[in-house]
């Protein structure tokens, strides 16, 4: 079997299989592991604190085209990609290692321009950059390992949805992926959209602070929008083991993008990179979620039994079940049909 067979995520239930067969309950390392492989990162009892680790890696050609994305740009998008799986699971990052390997030709400049882009957004959350690692490439490839903590001994996790409970997300849906149509089309929109849109997809803010007063008023369940709506709310459909019905016209799509792209409910349910929170609680829990965030919080559905024909199930105007042009991205299965470059 090849890699475009088995998919990412196929790949990842390999290695977790392996990894999970090497568990030696005899070690510290191993006792103390509260989520390993399979969520936005892993975490571990640390004393009073629950320690987190994420890492990413972006790849010339694959996450980015320099044709696209200004190396400062680029340094604040990878930070930001990173410091999103820390919100997703409550947490509160506190430092940063970057592994990069480059082109030998590459300017120094450019080099520069990207560790001011990583540093402003660190900077934003208090994140010290501690060290990594250099390496010589044909193309650039970027990895970075956020390290941070949840105070208490909880957090989020995609394993945690029940049956009953609301699907609500941050924010708007759609604005990155209609922001990476219009570089790559170079499509002429007014300044305020152009502005707007760029923002979205070149320097995404990531939910830190709202990640955290998720978790402070009582939600247990919650992911980060990277691969698309559809695609990380079945990730969560998957480790919960529970199904999920969407409401269509509840997905809250910002009014540029609805203006200027007709294609927009396909931007907002599979387009990713929104890195917005995507979460489930109890309609009581969801009250009071809704006064204490100050950026708008949608309720889109809501998890139900494991008992539907696919994970997700989407539910147009009329009651009626609509199956998407796209589900959202995988790494292997994707890489032959389209790209996915910022």
């Amino acid at each position: 079997m090849k890699l475009s067979e088995l998919g990412e995520f196929g790949l990842i239930d390999v290695i977790q299989g392996i990894a999970e067969k090497s568990r030696n309950p005899r070690y510290d390392s191993w006792r103390q592991l509260l989520v390993g492989i399979g969520d936005d990162a892993a975490a571990w009892q640390s004393g009073d604190y629950v320690e987190l680790a994420t890492t990413d890696t972006l790849v010339q050609g694959v996450h980015f085209d320099l044709n696209v994305i200004s190396w400062r740009e680029l340094g604040w998008k990878a930070m930001a990609v990173n410091l999103s799986d820390i919100a997703a699971m409550g947490g509160i990052p506190e430092y940063a290692l970057i592994s990069l390997a480059l082109p030998e030709n590459l300017e120094v400049e450019s080099v520069t321009d990207f560790c001011h882009g990583l540093a402003e957004l660190a900077n934003q959350f208090e994140v010290a950059i501690i060290g990594g690692n250099l390496a010589s490439s044909p193309d650039a490839v970027i990895t970075i390992t956020i390290i941070g903590f949840s105070k208490g001994n909880r957090i989020l996790k995609r394993s945690t949805a029940v049956p009953g409970e609301q699907i609500a997300v941050t924010g708007f849906l759609g604005l990155s992926s209609a922001g990476l149509k219009m570089l790559q089309k170079k499509t002429t929109l007014d300044n305020e959209t152009t502005n707007i849109l760029r923002q979205a997809h070149l320097r995404p803010t990531p939910r830190i602070k709202e990640g955290q007063l998720l978790l402070q008023r009582g939600v247990n369940t919650a992911i980060d929008i990277s691969d698309g709506l559809i695609a990380d709310l079945d990730h969560i459909c998957q480790a919960s083991k529970v199904s999920a019905q969407i409401k269509i016209d509840r997905v809250p799509v910002h009014p540029l993008v609805k203006a200027n792209f007709p294609g927009y409910q396909e931007l907002a349910l599979g387009g990713g990179e929104d890195y917005e929170l995507l979460f489930t609680t109890d309609k009581v829990t969801m009250e009071k979620v809704k006064r204490v965030l100050d950026c708008p919080v949608s309720v889109i559905g809501k998890i139900t039994e494991k008992t539907l024909p696919t994970r997700v199930t989407l539910i147009d105007s009329m009651g009626n079940a609509v199956t998407p042009r796209k589900a959202g991205w995988e790494h292997f299965k994707n890489e032959a049909l389209k790209s996915k470059v910022a």
